[in-house]
């Protein structure tokens, strides 16, 4: 009876939270920021990770509360550690936005929690990874080809058009001219203008 007891009430503490949650949601899209942040906070209090996000993106933005960035990381940091894939993407750029220039701990922190968020299929984070591998201080050409070409799956036309110079360049891939072309010219479809000049050139 204990056992059963303690469920019921873990299913409701879930439930209230939820609720607290859709409130917030249904509050910030009619406009009432401070409602929404009261709810949201609410939701997050009780370990909610969707909550938990939302309260580091009014605080990242200034929506219903003071803008302030610590405890926009705070909140992202809580609910990325809660497995929000959003959060881990958010709470790895506070890392690599914020962190002294040479602490590699940030940096392989920010790094860990990227790649949870590409393999949850967060285009942003794949996005980001694959020219953080490409261009970072020990590059990792194919790693950083690998997640560009996730992002461009995902219809990254950025994603697609660095694709593009990985085949004109053979980085972490053979030099493949008429394959950069054809990645420029996805891209420049898609509306990217570096991949339209890029394709003209």
């Amino acid at each position: 009876l204990e056992e059963a007891a303690f469920q019921l009430q873990q299913i409701f503490r879930i439930d209230i939270s939820i609720a607290f949650n859709i409130l917030g949601i249904e509050s910030m899209r009619a406009g009432h920021y401070k409602a929404a942040y009261t709810c949201f906070k609410l939701a997050a209090d009780r370990g909610y990770s969707k909550a938990q996000f939302n309260v580091g993106l009014c605080y990242e933005h200034g929506r219903g509360t003071e803008k302030d960035l610590e405890k926009a990381a705070f909140y992202y940091y809580l609910a990325a550690s809660n497995c929000h894939p959003m959060a881990q993407y958010r709470y790895a750029r506070c890392l690599l936005c914020h962190r002294p220039e040479n602490d590699w701990d940030s940096l392989q922190k920010a790094v860990t929690f990227l790649e949870q968020a590409a393999m949850a299929g967060i285009t942003e984070a794949q996005a980001y990874l694959g020219v953080f591998y490409l261009r970072g201080l020990q590059p990792k050409e194919k790693r950083g080809l690998k997640y560009l070409l996730l992002a461009a799956k995902n219809g990254d036309s950025q994603s697609r058009y660095h694709v593009g110079i990985c085949y004109e360049k053979g980085l972490g891939v053979q030099r493949d001219l008429a394959e950069a072309l054809r990645h420029y010219r996805q891209a420049a479809a898609a509306g990217s203008r570096d991949a339209q000049h890029r394709a003209r050139a």
